[in-house]
């Protein structure tokens, strides 16, 4: 008899290691699938979107894409100038839009803002969070408000949007969260190293909040899906002075390219995509290569980012 429990572990160790290897199999065969046959995008004519940093480049042309498919657009910025042009221009191609003007870095602000878009518009089902800053020059050269401010922007705003816009989605069980990384959170890159660590964060973000949710038993949360959007350097004003070797292979992707890609992400609700796609697996192959091996192949592709041009060294 007191065998009995060392037989049962085996037994139930055997069931359980056979039950991963199956669920193993499965999400193999299935991302395959995905692969050569996707899934057809979803409608959004009945989504409510919220979009952070609206008022301009990236924000504003997913903005306008997603309420020319009928979704109802919640416009967020700091700057309430921009962010009225972008809810003008959804409306004159028949959409609908709504302006806030909230700082993001301000958790406070953001859990008002969003009780107060629950009341006049009802409950956020898409947050996209895109607001960010790049200050580009040499890290000694960076200040301290500087990287701070970065910082609060790019990764604390996305900590407290999710925050204040996921319970609603839980007790739903239903909602989309996607997050504006880079390829600077995908692989470190020159005068851009504060960047880079912020992008890396909201990376690391999405994975560990794709991890909770999966791993929350006391609720159903399948219904929420996540997406993280890498893109390379988009031409909306962030990137003064890219350094590009070879244009063909690393070019300067337009924001309207860029916004088509990303809306389709979301509509397909695929959980982390580059811009442009094939970088996806170029980015794969790099992080299996040993570090100094890596710096080879970035010293011969050579593209990143020349600094702004402010040359004093900062305490």
């Amino acid at each position: 008899m007191a065998e009995e429990p060392q037989v049962i572990f085996v037994i139930r160790l055997i069931v359980e290691i056979i039950w991963t290897i199956l669920r193993l199999i499965f999400e193999i065969l299935r991302a395959v699938y995905n692969f050569f046959l996707p899934r057809e995008p979803k409608d959004i004519s009945e989504d409510i979107v919220l979009i952070t940093g609206a008022g301009h480049g990236m924000g504003r042309e997913i903005a306008l894409r997603l309420g020319n498919l009928g979704a109802k657009i919640v416009c967020v910025d700091v700057n309430p100038t921009g962010n009225e042009e972008t809810v003008k221009m959804i409306k004159d191609q028949k959409g609908s839009a709504y302006k806030y003007q909230c700082d993001v870095t301000n958790r406070a602000a953001v859990f008002e803002l969003a009780s107060k878009v629950q009341k006049e518009v009802g409950d956020v089902t898409i947050l996209v969070n895109n607001a960010g800053i790049m200050p580009c020059r040499p890290l000694l050269k960076q200040s301290e408000k500087e990287i701070r401010t970065m910082m609060d922007i790019n990764v604390n705003g996305v900590l407290w949007c999710i925050q204040a816009f996921l319970p609603t989605m839980i007790e739903r069980n239903q909602g989309h969260i996607v997050s504006m990384a880079s390829m600077a959170g995908l692989m470190g890159l020159r005068n851009i190293v504060p960047y880079c660590g912020s992008k890396y964060a909201v990376r690391g973000i999405m994975e560990a909040l794709k991890v909770e949710l999966h791993e929350d038993r006391s609720r159903d949360t399948n219904g929420i899906k996540l997406t993280t959007i890498c893109p390379t350097m988009v031409n909306t004003g962030l990137c003064h002075r890219p350094n590009i070797k070879f244009p063909t292979l690393m070019r300067m992707v337009e924001p309207e390219e860029a916004a088509d890609q990303i809306v389709d992400a979301i509509r397909r609700e695929y959980l982390e995509i580059t811009v442009p796609s094939y970088l996806y697996y170029c980015i794969k192959l790099y992080r299996m290569l040993p570090f100094n091996v890596a710096l080879v192949a970035n010293d011969f592709v050579a593209t990143g980012l020349d600094p702004d041009g402010i040359d004093t060294v900062v305490p």
